[in-house]
Parts: structure tokens; sequence; C-alpha cells
């Protein structure tokens, strides 16, 4: 896990990675699935990144709310393969792509099949912006379109050749209008790539588009890397003031036309009080995207916070009968993936029952875009509640005794249970190093021991209390093992650093969760998502 961060960064946050189930479940499922053709071409595609959920941690208690982390899922949904028996779970029957030359800055990444798709039905516009200000070059060139999405690929380089690392506040001053300066676009996120030095922004367009797109930048303030101040004895940024103003149009109307969309009216209430909305299905050559509103009812809503939407994620499943696929997403069971493009839009959250925008994009190569019979199955979600546990804490009790713990201090809440069997202090700078030695007197405590999780370990907040009542910020570490049979997450060297509480602070103290990220499965919903008549770009 990474530090919270700000609302606006949230978008450009890395998902954790998921865990292989243990070899005994996974046979029982082999077994179940015995005679059923796997899927192939992971080596070509790895769209699977290994060891998702490890490491993690979090930075929790008096701190700002955690920032939003894919979790739970667990194995049910393949109880669904029991009626009928053994259905099939293959790859897409992929159409081979055109082999064409792919520009230099998408060659190495999942973009290359994107242009491979676009290019050849004329969805790639090359505004031919080449700015160069001191020495500091601004190049855009190639930018992905169609009915859903645009991706902008932005060069940036120094005088010294050397590229630029992204800046988040520069997202911000880039701009996706019709022609009176009316947004059409937000900006959303590409889960398969990380940051490097060739920026691709990933917009995605509004339900009504108009036919001529104007896409503004307003760049000036650039982020070129840090440098060492000796006198104060920190890391500085370094800036450097260019104009790197840019503005170029995109005509829509071809790839409005290149594609289909269905508006849908289906809604279902978690018995918890969560609603779930759909709205649109949209089809086109680079994709499909699902829409959905979440909302709370006033319940629920109390017992969650103003942030509750940056921290809530759905699990669910597909299945197309007629292609024989079966896919898994947003969860912790074999083979989970992610959509290929996520938007997660909070701007109507202010109003009066405000309600969460969701939309999720999956990749032509795992999921036929020319499917017509495709149903959506919610196998479950998190959400954050408010949900106050405490213990007492009394380290003189913790003492090791030869090859034996004379104490062990217990939490439980929500099936989910901590051991903790030991403590240490640990400098605060230091504490993502594992340190071999005490530093007692001038560091912070230290708890370890043993997690056993059934909710979202990464949505925990926690706060440590002294006898005065001061608070202490508790972080959450530790490395996640691949999910046990009853469907649990095991941290084995989980350690809750409570940042300040040093060896003076005394013995005694009060240790308290205040948030749990609840995994909740008690859902039953299935929709069978809108087929259509004909595709125009394969005419």
């Amino acid at each position: 896990m990474k530090p919270i961060l700000r609302d606006e960064d949230r978008l450009w946050e890395e998902h954790l990675y998921r865990e292989e189930p243990d070899a005994d479940f996974t046979l029982k499922v082999m077994q179940k699935l015995d005679g059923v053709s796997m899927e192939n071409g992971e080596d070509e595609h790895p769209f699977v990144k290994k060891s998702k959920r490890a490491p993690w941690m979090r930075r929790t208690g008096i701190a700002a709310a955690a920032v939003v982390i894919l979790a739970g899922g667990g194995w049910f949904a393949f109880d669904r393969t029991a009626e009928p028996p053994s259905p099939s779970v293959s790859a897409v029957d992929r159409t081979p792509l055109p082999n064409m030359a792919v520009p230099e800055e998408l060659k190495y990444s999942y973009f290359a099949d994107d242009y491979k798709r676009l290019k050849p039905l004329g969805l790639v516009v090359n505004p031919d912006i080449n700015i160069n200000d001191q020495g500091y070059t601004l190049k855009i060139e190639d930018v992905l379109v169609d009915r859903s999405h645009m991706v902008m690929t932005m060069q940036q380089t120094t005088p010294d050749g050397l590229g630029l690392s992204r800046s988040l506040s520069a997202m911000g001053r880039i701009h996706v209008t019709d022609e009176e300066g009316r947004q059409v676009a937000t900006l959303a996120r590409d889960t398969r790539t990380k940051g490097s030095v060739t920026e691709r922004l990933l917009f995605q367009f509004h339900d009504e588009i108009p036919d001529q797109v104007v896409v503004r930048g307003e760049l000036r303030n650039l982020n070129v890397g840090s440098y060492y101040d000796y006198e104060k004895k920190s890391y500085e940024d370094r800036e450097a003031t260019v104009d790197w103003s840019f503005q170029f149009n995109i005509d829509m109307t071809k790839a409005k036309s290149l594609a289909v969309e269905n508006s849908m009216d289906n809604t279902y209430t978690t018995p918890e009080g969560l609603k779930f909305d759909m709205t649109q299905l949209v089809r086109t050559p680079n994709g499909t995207r699902l829409d959905l509103n979440v909302s709370l009812d006033n319940e629920l809503r109390a017992k969650v916070d103003e942030d509750w939407a940056n921290d809530m994620d759905i699990m669910y499943h597909i299945e197309i009968p007629e292609k024989n696929e079966y896919r898994i997403f947003n969860g912790n069971r074999p083979d989970t993936r992610e959509a290929k493009f996520r938007l997660r839009d909070l701007s109507e959250l202010n109003q009066n029952g405000g309600q969460l925008k969701l939309s999720e994009t999956w990749d032509p190569a795992y999921v036929t875009v020319d499917a017509k019979k495709i149903r959506f199955v919610l196998d479950g979600y998190t959400i954050p509640v408010w949900e106050e546990k405490s213990v007492e804490v009394d380290l003189e009790k913790m003492r090791k005794d030869a090859e034996f713990y004379t104490y062990v201090l217990q939490f439980e809440q929500f099936g989910d249970e901590i051991l903790f069997s030991r403590y240490n202090y640990w400098p605060v700078q230091q504490s993502l190093k594992l340190p071999e030695r005490n530093f007692e007197g001038t560091s912070s405590l230290v708890l370890e021991g043993l997690g056993t999780f059934q909710n979202d370990i990464n949505g925990d907040q926690w706060v440590a209390i002294d006898h005065e009542g001061k608070e202490y910020p508790v972080e959450v570490m530790g490395t996640t093992n691949q999910p046990n049979k009853n469907e649990e997450y095991i941290v084995g060297d989980l350690r809750l650093i409570i940042h300040g509480f040093k060896k003076e602070n005394g013995t005694k103290f009060t240790l308290k969760r205040t948030a749990v990220n609840r995994e909740f499965r008690d859902v039953n919903w299935e929709v069978d998502l809108p087929s259509y008549n004909s595709l125009p770009w394969l005419k």
C-alpha cells in the first residue's frame, strides 16, 4: 500500500495484486472443471499481474480516509458451475489483429493492440503537437479515439533528453470540451499499465458527445525532479516555467457512428441498503463499457462517512454461454481480472441523495465485443463501515519467556481475528525497512502478530489512545498470503506501527479499530445485458 493521497490523485492509484489459491482448493476446482477447456495465451498476454495483494500497508487512524483498493469476492461464484454441469471456461476466440507498424511510444504497451484495432477504422488522430521551450519538449501524436474513450500520449523530455515523470497536478490543466467550453469527458484510469516516461492520459466521454471535440492544455509549471538541499538537509522539488499551451480539435462523427449504445434501467438494492442502477451499455471496436450508478439508503449512509464512494467497490462475473466465456472481475478468486478502463465519477455525490457513477470497460481480448448474450452477475461488494471495537493493551504482559509467549493480545471483529504476541520499537522513518535491532527511546511502538481476515484488510482504520486521551495514528503493515479454504486471508507478519508512541509514553493504552472495509456477499442480482442487431465496424 501507499500513503493516503488526495482525491484527485486516486485516479492514478494502482490496485493491489491478487494471490493464487492454495493447492488443495485449486485441486478441487480443477476436479470440478475436469474436461473443461482452460484459457491459453497467458504468456503472450500477461493480463494477470501476480502477487497483487502483497505487500500491503495502510496509514490509518487520525489520517484521512483510505484510498480505493479492490478486494474480496470469495470462491463462491464457482458454485454456479454445478448447474449446468461443467460449463466451459475458455479463452476468447481472438480475431487476428492487423500486422502493422505501431508507433514507438505505443509499441511496447497494451495500447499497441488498441492502436491496431482503431487505426484501420480511421480512429487514430495525429494532432502533430511538437513544442520546444527552453529545451523542454512536448509531443502529442497518435491519439486513440472511439465513442467511449480518448487516449492521449504526451512525450515530455528535458533539455538533457531525459523524460519527465508524471505530474498529477498537471492533469487538471488539460480539458476536453465542446466548442463552447463545456466539459464532455472525465479523466479515467487504465488498469493495465504503470507510469513511464511517456504520459498516457485516458478520458471517458460523457453520454452526450458533440461532433467536434476540443482538447486544450494549459501546461506551464513543470516538476523536473528533485535535488538534495544540503542547507535544509532535505530533498526539494525543482520546477521549470515553460509555455506548453496547446489546442487541437477531434472530429467525433466517425467514432460515434462506429458504436452501439443501449440505455438500461435495471436496479437492485442489497439487504444492507446499497442501491445499484445500470444505466447504459456501450460497445465500441476497442471494448464494451457498462455504466452503473451507486447510492445508499439513509440507514446505510448513517454507518459510513462522506468519503464512502472513494472506498467502495463491486465484485462480479460475467457469463457468455454462446462463447463459452466466464469472466471474474475485481475479486480474489482464480483468474480474476480488472476492467481494462475504469471510471469513478464523484461529481454528483454532493447533490441530494448523491450517487457514485461507475464505469467498467472490458478488453475485447477477454470479453468478446460481438457476443450477443452477456449475463452480469453481482458477487458482492466492499464498503468501509464505521464500527468501533477496542482492546486494552498492557505491554508488561507481552513478555517472551524462552520459547513460548506468556501472553497473547487478541482482537476479533466481523470474523477478522488478530493475535499480537510481541512488540518492538522502530524508527518512524525506517518503518518500511524492518530494522533488525531495537531503537528504544527514540522510536515508535510496533505490535507484531498474526491476522486472519474475512474483510478487506486494506480499508481498516485504527487509532491508539493513551491514558491521557491523546490519539496516535496507526499504520498497518504485512504480507497477505493466498486465501485459505474458508476464504480468509492470512497475514503472518502483521505489524501495527503506532506512530509517536515511544517507550516513555508508558506500557498501557487502548487500541481501537474505528472503520472496517466490510465485504458483503449476501447479494442476488443477475442481469442479461442488451444485445444488438449489427455492429457497424464489422460491415
